[in-house]
């Protein structure tokens, strides 16, 4: 939208701290994590849900924090939010934030009055936000991040794309990779908002595009690339496309440089390509979510508010054509990100709100408040200028838009009631479906047989009868030999990394919405599958007890799980690493028990994913391996030519073991195909 983020203006000490030693916060015991269904949202049980929120900016800012805490409580307003039935936190965020987090730079939270909260005093901006997570898991609270900015400025939605000098595409979407990573395990964070506000007019350079092509300013490929990165990490966020400004009139295409051959509207708020192009997302695009910006003239004197209009005007000449059409259809859930503004000030503007609050309410559609902040200047906020008092005609307004059953409003978490425990004006999600949700203390039945569906040298799929329950089976726990190797949703799991040739016992457990855990299912004992001639396994140790000195030291060993003898000169290996940095990276082999002379290593680049942009390919020159004999031990070392640090904390290939162990990701090859492990 366009508006000045008007802040108090403060002088901040730029105080480097470390940022990524402290882990965030974690998990509720039962996850929360949602998906689409046509349009609708739903859990995992398939659950519908209303997302209704409210907008908090500061992040995105210079000051790097929530505005507000010059002044007020953190806890305070993040209970009061839960207490008046804000289940979504719409966090507005900068890729230059994201970076320097990532970079271990996160800079002391100067924004913030430590008399006021005592609670944040020494810590940095990426431990306010972690804090500021765990509040919100306390009280039932659910979070959204939104890329608002490339750049930490107060000005910084202005820039029309999500490039902004040293921050280019790339870093836009490895940032999002970097915050998607940390908090993968985490469902507080339950949405990723790709973009704030994509836009530009005809003659504007850069501007935002929608289209079907690999443009670096076509918005929908950003959001599809992004969307994609992000969902290889955690495929169960919800991701949200925002539109841009305008879109080209039939018979018109972007070459043009006329405004009359557009159709325009708000910043982000025209998805009217995404009926041509729409976003895909593959295999998941069950967390698609489109999210327009809708606002009033008192933002804007758009051409529909020089004339007489009410809620079917608006529907008919700008929030159909526009994106009400992708609900009606069915397409995907709509999440209005961005609207709101002053009261009693302008006739148009309230009966403008009143008509959006309305759509919203009668057709269940999801929305995010602009904005909780009294200092947005052309809105205002729904806190007044002491940052407590609530702005009650506003939020008498917003109310009927809030998620609201018996009298009560519905957190979207299944445990935690809106509000936290105890409250008198919140319930739980479980509450909403299960008649008692958190009172519900009844375990589901067990679960039928488990069945081996399918085996192979190193992999077993199972299968198991439904488990039945009074509120419903919402996961199941597969344990091997005692121990939990994973969870899913339905009644199938496949097991992976396991030895050929080798017995192994499973039972399963249903878990319900409450948390109330079924006996285990009666055990089944499945054989792996011999492994077929020529196959190769890779054992790893790390050598360096830290993951972020100058060195990435692994040992290796590759063995012979076949039945016949391997050419040694036809193996190699692949060590996937991210290089952090633009230094030279030089590899060496320290020790070999076959001898370093009798090994090749070398170091390539690879296609940027999560964990991995180059690897370290080690190869033989000679020498043969009989079946079940190792290469014995291999100790590599990589180095950058400016000395600096590596961050091995994410990276593909790493791990902690102290001794050798099996090692999936870290690939083996024979004769150039893969016969063991995965690639990133």
């Amino acid at each position: 939208m366009r508006k000045l983020l008007v802040a108090v203006l403060l002088v901040f000490a730029a105080v480097v701290v470390p940022s990524g030693s402290a882990p965030p916060p974690a998990a509720a015991a039962t996850a929360d994590w949602l998906h689409t269904e046509g349009n609708r949202v739903v859990d995992a049980d398939g659950n519908e849900v209303w997302l209704t929120g409210a907008n908090w900016f500061g992040f995105n800012a210079g000051e790097r924090v929530f505005h507000g805490l010059w002044s007020a409580n953190i806890e305070q307003v993040t209970r009061s939010m839960a207490e008046r039935g804000i289940n979504l936190v719409r966090v507005p965020i900068s890729t230059q934030l994201l970076l320097e987090w990532k970079a271990g730079q996160a800079g002391q939270a100067s924004a913030v009055n430590t008399y006021v909260n005592p609670e944040l005093t020494g810590k940095t901006t990426l431990e306010v936000f972690d804090h500021f997570l765990a509040l919100c898991e306390k009280y039932g609270l659910k979070v959204m991040l939104d890329v608002h900015s490339a750049e930490a400025d107060n000005s910084g939605h202005v820039q029309p794309v999500w490039w902004k000098g040293s921050i280019t595409p790339e870093l836009f979407y490895q940032g999002w990779e970097w915050v998607t990573a940390r908090y993968k395990a985490n469902d507080t964070i339950i949405a990723m908002d790709v973009k704030n506000e994509p836009h530009g007019t005809a003659s504007t350079t850069p501007r935002a595009k929608w289209d079907s092509s690999t443009d670096q300013d076509n918005f929908k490929h950003a959001c599809e690339t992004a969307g994609k990165r992000i969902l290889a990490i955690n495929p169960n966020v919800l991701i949200l496309c925002e539109g841009n400004e305008i879109y080209p009139k039939d018979g018109k295409n972007w070459s043009s440089v006329t405004g009359t051959d557009y159709h325009g509207t708000w910043w982000g708020g025209n998805l009217r390509g995404a009926r041509d192009h729409p976003v895909n997302l593959g295999a998941n695009q069950d967390q698609l979510v489109y999210s327009p910006h809708d606002y009033g003239p008192l933002v804007f004197e758009q051409p529909w508010f020089k004339k007489e209009f009410d809620k079917t005007t608006l529907t008919d000449d700008v929030w159909r054509p526009n994106w009400f059409y992708l609900h009606e259809n069915g397409t995907a859930p709509l999440l209005v990100g961005e609207w709101g503004g002053r009261l009693g000030q302008d006739a148009r503007q309230d009966r403008w709100m009143t008509a959006l609050r309305d759509l919203i309410t009668e057709n269940g559609l999801h929305q995010t408040f602009w904005c909780l902040n009294p200092n947005s200047g052309d809105t205002g906020g729904l806190l007044l200028d002491d940052w407590k008092t609530w702005d009650e005609t506003k939020y008498a307004l917003l109310k009927p838009a809030l998620w609201q059953h018996g009298g009560k409003f519905v957190s979207l978490d299944h445990e935690v009631p809106l509000g936290g425990a105890g409250s008198t004006t919140g319930i739980s999600l479980g509450e909403r479906y299960g008649g008692g949700g958190g009172t519900d203390t009844e375990a589901p039945g067990a679960p039928g047989a488990v069945v081996s569906t399918a085996t192979g040298s190193a992999s077993v799929t199972l299968g198991w009868g439904a488990a039945t329950d009074n509120v419903g089976v919402r996961e199941y726990d597969i344990y091997r030999g005692g121990t939990k190797v994973g969870s899913s949703p339905g009644t199938s799991f496949t097991d992976t990394g396991l030895a050929p040739d080798t017995d192994y016992t499973y039972t399963v457990r249903a878990r319900d919405a409450a948390g109330n855990v079924s006996a285990p299912s009666a055990p089944l004992t499945v054989r792996t599958s011999a492994a077929p001639p020529g196959s190769l396994q890779v054992l790893y140790r790390d050598h360096d007890a830290s993951p972020a000195d100058n060195a990435i030291r692994p040992g290796l060993q590759v063995v012979n799980t076949g039945q016949s003898t391997v050419d040694l000169k036809g193996v190699t290996v692949r060590y996937y690493f991210t290089r952090d940095g633009s230094g030279a990276i030089s590899s060496y082999c320290d020790w070999a028990a076959t001898g370093c002379a009798n090994l090749s290593t070398a170091v390539h680049a690879a296609t940027a994913v999560p964990g991995a942009d180059a690897y370290l390919e080690v190869g033989f020159t000679t020498g043969t391996l009989a079946p079940g004999q190792s290469t014995g031990e291999i100790q590599l070392r990589l180095g950058k030519s400016d000395w600096s640090n590596f961050d091995e904390t994410d990276d593909h290939s790493h791990g902690a073991a102290a001794a050798y162990t099996a090692a999936p990701h870290i690939p083996a090859y024979l004769g150039g195909t893969r016969t063991w492990g995965v690639e990133p």
